[in-house]
């Protein structure tokens, strides 16, 4: 399923991928259903297809790439906030003093 601002990759995903800048509060239509996004989302990130469970997995390009950190709702932003990588481990880079960034 595709629409002008968001795509999905595989029937398999929980997850739609941002495919053009969406500005909070912006109201969609996705798979027959209204939601309002609750974040400015960037091409690239993700919003829930449907409600996820803490604990349950973040499924893209028909595998999983994380799991959710807490409950997700429709529409949700889906990002590391509120999920934890497959892969890597999430980390916020400190620079040391006198480092540049």
């Amino acid at each position: 399923m595709m629409n002008k601002r968001f795509v999905l990759l595989s029937q398999a995903d929980n997850v739609y991928v941002c495919c053009e800048n969406v500005l909070k509060d912006t109201e969609l239509c996705l798979e027959g259903k209204a939601v309002v996004v609750n974040a400015d989302i960037t091409v690239g990130h993700k919003i829930a297809r449907k409600g996820i469970l803490k604990g349950e997995k973040i499924m893209k390009y028909g595998v999983s790439i994380g799991s959710a950190t807490q409950n997700i709702t429709f529409g949700e932003h889906v990002h590391m906030h509120n999920m934890k990588s497959d892969y890597i481990s999430s980390h916020t880079r400190q620079n040391k003093v006198g480092e540049e960034s």
